[in-house]
């Protein structure tokens, strides 16, 4: 049963219909609805709905130095103990069994097949004030030491690369949840209009694990996911203008689909995927010249150039990536998501065997580039308005199933993950949690992923508990349960 007004709206929404039925069974679930929209409302109060601009800048919750967010994601999983953990203790048991340590869970069943410990075969030396111990691998990144803030033994709840990439980066192992930038560019929108306030510049050789899923928006507004931006060439595919159209043909054509979006979203308010592609027209047709122009790195000095890697073929990919990072901070983009790394063979960070050679080879592409991004951003003035976070999916065992003879690699571990962060408010030389004399697991209470995000979060001025969406009939957030902000490396 309608109203007659109902006659004008042939296609109803569940809120029409709960509103316009005759029956109190309508109207109790109607007061359900709008209570949990209330509810929500509430917790929302630090993100307000922004009707048609959802990309527009909010200001930051609680006052931080950081503007924007650089992720540097590295696939496959960074043995911690052949870079940032120093263990001397493995060198001595290589090729033993590992001593009892008590462990559980999946760590327990990987110990109870045939392994030996493997030493790692890089040296160790300590460097910065902070007398930081590096591994000879990262000789460039041990110089910028004093403005890395290091947290060992983050736990992760999957040890399979599917579930826990997506943990690292969405704040859960399971698929179809915002990613750490969509939250992000949820809470504080993007200073530039023309350009996405969030973008990914993937690894030029493949994808990562889980493809777009990782900078996906999951079930936050279509408008706040990663827009892939490729490092050469076309910048984002489809982009151009057919060349048989003037600037001024296409901008009429823009307008009459823009009014034609318009009255289809009328009649269906809140369909955040219609209200995401009218900002995304308007933003494709600002972009057709602010990003050529962005990719296009002719114009800077040869010394940024091999500040960043690009005279080396090893380092190019990667130091390119990290030098299109710089240039989007420039120009007020929220959050960049770089990663290295493709799926899991010969070019991601997996090194099941050969992790000498693998971490050699790895090491290698991004050390110079991330420390040069590093210096470039603070020559600028640019890192104390930039966290700039290194991350990976999951740390790795400080033995092998099997013989560590001949050459040897690492298992998965989702108990020992570390991670650094820099610039913004973030205490350079600090350190948060340890691992054991292995590096097979936290000493002390786990610091857990959502610790992490939470901590992203202050870091960026939001907070955790308040940046919520209503999904389903159920609060959500990227911490989930909540998560706990590590002091520790905060200045």
């Amino acid at each position: 049963m309608w109203t007659d007004n109902s006659l004008h709206h042939p296609f109803q929404t569940r809120r029409d219909f709960l509103h316009r039925a005759w029956n109190g069974i309508g109207a109790l679930g109607l007061g359900g609805l709008l209570a949990d929209d209330l509810r929500g409302n509430d917790l929302l109060a630090e993100v307000p709905p922004v009707p048609g601009d959802p990309l527009r800048e909010r200001l930051q919750v609680h006052g931080r130095k950081a503007k924007h967010c650089i992720f540097l994601f590295m696939q496959g999983g960074v043995s911690q103990m052949d870079s940032f953990e120093y263990k001397p203790r493995l060198r001595e048991l290589h090729g033993q069994r590992m001593p009892d340590t008590g462990v559980s869970g999946e760590l327990q069943g990987r110990l109870t097949f045939p392994h030996e410990c493997v030493g790692s075969p890089f040296e160790f030396a300590p460097h910065g004030q902070s007398g930081r111990w590096m591994s000879s691998l990262f000789p460039h990144l041990a110089k910028k030491v004093d403005d890395l803030a290091f947290i060992h033994g983050i736990k992760t709840d999957n040890q399979n690369h599917g579930p826990s990439t997506y943990h690292v980066t969405t704040g859960s192992q399971f698929p179809g949840n915002p990613s750490v930038g969509s939250w992000i560019q949820y809470g504080l929108g993007t200073a530039n209009q023309n350009m996405p306030g969030y973008v990914v510049i993937q690894d030029p050789r493949g994808a990562p694990v889980n493809g777009a899923a990782v900078w996906a928006n999951g079930y936050l507004p279509a408008a706040y996911q990663g827009t892939l931006l490729r490092d050469k060439g076309v910048p984002i595919l489809n982009l151009s203008r057919p060349h048989s159209l003037t600037e001024a043909e296409q901008r009429r054509e823009f307008d009459k689909i823009k009014r034609l979006n318009e009255l289809h979203l009328a009649a269906r308010p809140g369909a955040s995927e219609l209200e995401a592609r009218i900002s995304a027209y308007e933003l494709a047709f600002r972009m057709q010249t602010a990003a050529p122009e962005i990719v296009d790195v002719s114009g800077e000095p040869e010394s940024i150039k091999k500040l960043y890697g690009l005279d080396n073929d090893k380092t190019a990919g990667f130091g390119r990536q990290c030098l299109l990072a710089r240039r989007l901070v420039e120009r007020g983009v929220r959050y960049t998501m770089l990663i290295n790394g493709v799926q899991i063979g010969g070019d991601s960070w997996d090194h099941h065997g050969k992790v000498k050679d693998g971490m050699i080879k790895k090491s290698a592409e991004v050390d110079l580039p991330v420390a040069g991004l590093l210096e470039d951003l603070k020559q600028r003035g640019l890192l104390e308005e930039t966290l700039v976070v290194w991350a990976s999916e999951m740390g790795r065992t400080p033995f092998v199933n099997g013989s560590a003879s001949g050459t040897p690699g690492r298992e998965h571990n989702s108990y020992a993950l570390c991670m650094w962060m820099a610039g913004g408010n973030v205490k350079g030389g600090a350190t948060a949690g340890k691992t054991d004399d292995y590096s097979l697991r936290s000493v002390g209470e786990p610091i857990h992923v959502r610790d992490i995000h939470a901590t992203i979060l202050d870091l960026m001025g939001l907070n955790d508990e308040k940046l919520n969406y209503l999904h389903a009939g159920r609060i959500r957030r990227l911490t989930d349960i909540g998560g706990h902000v590590i002091s520790e490396i905060i200045a």
